[in-house]
Order: structure tokens, then sequence, then C-alpha cells
């Protein structure tokens, strides 16, 4: 566990050592908050509904750019070779970025907690804010990233080329974030079940403000499925 932490440590500060970090933050902010001040002043309603509703769609594109340099630059530079001489194992590696690059998704989210706030202060006398899907809703939203992450760890595996690593991360985030929306098409049998492969479907369970552990289930599986497809990538590059 002390690798992991070690891994995960070095690779959150180079986040800010570099301008990635505040490129992705200050894009995934401004879009957000507009989502946000777009709902409050122009429908003239104090609600979380527009952030919550495409925050999702934020993800699948700036997930991918959160992940796409953390195994392919490395490839690249050739410090993942040196990395995996030291006594460290692939898993380690893996879950250290894993948990650095959820740091920088929580870093993200944190700075977007003036929303909620400022909707309880502007709620009508006499009412106020439901906080439980509030909190439902961030949870709902950090296990979706979770999953991003993970399958974007796996995107940037398999190239040595950042952009490739992008690219390759983008659709798969999107195919699972629309594969429910083609449901309607098919047979019940087989509606159901790209409805619950999509990561939108188990989110807006969540976001209702009830955690169904067949919804968190769903996340950790995916997770857990992408860091163990990095981990293997990993190994054939080490051999």
């Amino acid at each position: 566990m002390g690798m992991t932490l070690a891994v995960a440590r070095r690779e959150f500060k180079s986040f800010f050592n570099s301008p990635v970090a505040y490129i992705v933050l200050g894009g995934f902010l401004l879009t957000s908050g507009w989502l946000y001040f777009s709902t409050l002043f122009v429908a003239g309603q104090a609600s979380l509904r527009g952030f919550f509703g495409l925050a999702p769609v934020l993800f699948v594109i700036f997930v991918p750019a959160v992940t796409m340099r953390l195994i392919a630059e490395e490839r690249k530079s050739g410090t993942l070779e040196l990395l995996l001489t030291l006594p460290v194992r692939d898993w380690q590696v893996v879950t250290g970025k894993f948990l650095a690059a959820l740091g920088m998704v929580g870093v993200g989210l944190l700075l977007t907690l003036p929303y909620p706030l400022s909707v309880a202060a502007l709620t009508a006398e006499g009412t106020s804010l439901d906080w439980g899907p509030v909190v439902m809703g961030y949870v709902g939203l950090l296990l979706m990233a979770s999953s991003f992450l993970a399958i974007g760890l796996w995107a940037s595996a398999l190239s040595r080329n950042q952009i490739v690593g992008f690219i390759v991360g983008l659709v798969l985030c999107f195919a699972f974030y629309f594969i429910d929306k083609f449901a309607v098409v098919l047979p019940q049998t087989l509606a159901e079940l790209l409805q619950y492969l999509s990561v939108d479907y188990h989110f807006d369970n969540i976001a209702r403000g009830v955690l169904d552990s067949r919804d968190v289930l769903f996340y950790v599986t995916l997770t857990v499925v992408g860091l163990g497809l990095t981990t293997r990538t990993l190994g054939n590059v080490r051999q």
C-alpha cells in the first residue's frame, strides 16, 4: 500500500506541475458553471437539475483528458520502463495512477460546491434544499468518474501516443454512456441488457437520492475490470 500511495502522490503532484490540471479543471468549471448559471438566470430556477443532467456528458470528454498521458506519455519517454524496474508491482502502479486521477476529479467536484450552496441560499422562504439527491448526485458522479478513469487508463496503456489514448478513451466512455439510447429500437431482453450496461442509467438512479447496491456494484465492477485490463497491458509491456 505504501508504494501505491507513493505513486499516487507522484502523479497527483505531476498534474499540477504541468498545464494539464489547470486546462482540464478550467474547462470543466467553465462548462459546468455555464450549465448551472443558465438554469439559474435564464430559466429563473434555483436548481441543480441542469448541472447533474449534463455533468456526466462532460465526464465523457474531460475524464479521458485526465488519463490520456498517465501511461502513454511515460511509455513514450521511457520513464515507465524505468518505473517498472523498481520493486513495485504492476497493480500498484495502476492503482496509484488511478487514485491520483480520482483525486484530480475530486478537486474539480469540490470546486463546484458553491453551486448547491447558492441554491440553498436562494430557495424560497419557508422551504429548504433537499440535500439527499444533491449528496447522492455527487456520489454518483464520483462512481461514474471511477469507472471512466479505469477505462481511460486502459486506453492510455494501449499506445505510446497520448492523443490516441484520449481518442480511444473518449470512444469507450461515449459508448458506455450512450449505449442505452439504442434500447428503444431493440427487443426487450436486449434493451434491458444495454440499459444495464449504461453508466447514465445507473447515475440517474443514484441522483434521485437512492443508493442501490446494484448500481454501486455496476460501477465497482466496471472500475475493477478497467484496472485489471490496464494491469494486464502493463504486464505485457514489462515482458
